[in-house]
């Protein structure tokens, strides 16, 4: 019998689950957009309560999923970047379109289009830096051949001075321009021609560039062709459509209410700010955010290593919705250490007001407060009136009003005996207060510090006015009488 229970006993523990310390690791680098490497975040807290408002940026309703896309378009030659822009706008019915920096009309490439909420990203990716393929067209042979002009190209990178070409659309001033990159793709030294690749800050002018690298070769040069290989955080490899596409996508989607087509041409606008560092927010927080409220420490989930002060970092929700490009008040260290105090400021909102329900104004004050006002013990904007209680006015303090509470608790004190005799003497006409106060003080403050001769001088504009006024009305009177007659 010993035997049997043993026995049991052994398959017992053989088939129970142990507890373990160790966590299973989540493969987060499958993760879309910026939850991508989630698990590699510093966290902070794990504590908070998830609402169910909001969702995947891939899985917005397509009414909200194109109101806040990007479209990595492939700009057709001879049409200007606004002209396409305009069409992209006219095909997807939408109010409002932006570009990430012109491109001119003979150049071809990448040229992201942002549409409705997300051309607020539009001056962010204005500053990003650009990729080219360029063709130059020398305008003689080069006694050094191949290895010249590759000399030549190396000696042109780092910061540059440019003057705007003559056919620009900007002021022809000298700017310094920095080129990071370059690289020679191929060289015909018979039909004097070179194309190359270069990397460069925004606002760099190419034409100009291929006129300094034949000055320099001393044969003289002109740009043939050019074509943006990337722009900011989006290039040529990642998902470039065609015009012709947005077109066919709307078309289905109108016709055979098919949206995968449109989903594939339009990017969410997170794709854009992947490059960014990260700030986790708590869901409680979100709308606050929203409302540009700076975020404090007890709002923060997870933060990303290597955040320094003043830094530029995206602000996110739990399900990796980006809500705001914001400064950041701490570093990483700080973040670590501190319990209290701003992480970051707002720069430029992204998301939606009320997406997310407000949860703020639910604390112990702010209930007492709401409270007060609906008794009328408090008047609409939370200041103390007449039928305030005493106790209020002496625990409360009001940081945003601090010198009206004072002035509001001095009105509602008792009068000393010398104040109230005063008061007693006082007219009841002049103890009112008259409405118009605040008139009289701006024409004061307006009038402030004129000589005698010019009040003498307004005085009788005033009254040449009036008089002027009054014998129009006069003749006014004079032709309805005789009308009338």
């Amino acid at each position: 019998m010993s035997a049997v229970v043993k026995k049991t006993t052994k398959e017992e523990e053989e088939y129970t689950i142990k507890p373990q310390a160790v966590t299973p690791a989540v493969d987060t680098s499958s993760w879309p957009l910026l939850l991508k490497n989630y698990d590699k975040l510093l966290v902070r807290t794990g504590h908070f309560t998830p609402i169910p408002n909001g969702c995947s940026p891939l899985k917005r309703e397509l009414k909200q999923y194109i109101s806040s896309g990007v479209i990595n378009l492939d700009k057709p030659s001879n049409p200007s970047s606004h002209e396409v822009v305009a069409w992209v706008k006219r095909i997807l019915r939408c109010e409002k379109t932006g570009h990430s920096g012109t491109l001119d009309p003979k150049v071809t490439g990448c040229l992201i289009v942002c549409v409705d909420r997300a051309t607020r990203l539009v001056k962010s990716q204005q500053g990003a830096g650009k990729e080219y393929v360029a063709v130059i067209r020398l305008h003689d042979k080069l006694p050094g051949g191949q290895a010249q002009f590759a000399r030549a190209l190396e000696t042109m990178t780092g910061a540059l001075f440019q003057r705007p070409p003559l056919i620009s659309a900007v002021k022809r001033q000298l700017r310094i321009r920095t080129i990071h990159e370059s690289k020679l793709i191929e060289f015909d030294n018979d039909r004097h021609l070179g194309v190359f690749w270069v990397s460069c800050e925004a606002g760099t002018y190419i034409r100009t560039l291929c006129v300094h690298l034949g000055l320099l070769l001393g044969v003289g040069g002109h740009m043939q062709e050019l074509r943006r290989v990337r722009s900011g955080a989006m290039d040529e490899t990642k998902g470039m459509v065609t015009l012709h596409d947005v077109l066919d996508a709307q078309w289905q989607m109108d016709n055979t209410r098919d949206e995968t087509y449109l989903r594939k041409v339009i990017s969410p606008l997170e794709t854009l700010l992947t490059s960014y560092k990260r700030l986790v927010v708590k869901d409680s927080a979100v709308n606050a955010v929203c409302y540009g409220a700076k975020l404090m420490l007890p709002g923060l989930l997870r933060y990303e290593a290597g955040i320094e002060h003043h830094e530029e970092i995206v602000l996110m929700t739990t399900k990796g919705e980006a809500i705001a490009l914001g400064i950041a008040q701490m570093s990483t260290v700080e973040m670590s250490t501190c319990d209290h105090g701003v992480v970051a400021k707002v720069k430029r909102c992204i998301m939606e007001r009320d997406l997310y329900p407000r949860r703020w104004g639910l604390g112990p004050v702010a209930l007492e407060k709401k409270k007060l006002k609906a008794d009328g013990k408090l008047d609409k904007f939370g200041r103390p009136n007449d039928a305030t209680p005493a106790k209020w006015t002496s625990e409360y303090k009001d940081l945003s009003g601090h010198d009206a509470a004072a002035a509001a608790a001095a009105a509602a004190a008792p009068p000393t005996p010398a104040k109230a005799s005063e008061a007693e003497d006082t007219p009841m006409e002049e103890a009112a207060p008259s409405s118009p106060a605040g008139g009289e003080d701006k024409k004061r403050k307006k009038h402030d510090g004129e000589t005698a001769e010019e009040k003498a001088e307004r005085k009788r504009r005033k009254a040449e006015k009036k008089a002027a006024k009054a014998a129009k009305k006069a003749g006014k009177g004079e032709a309805m009488d005789d009308d009338s007659d």
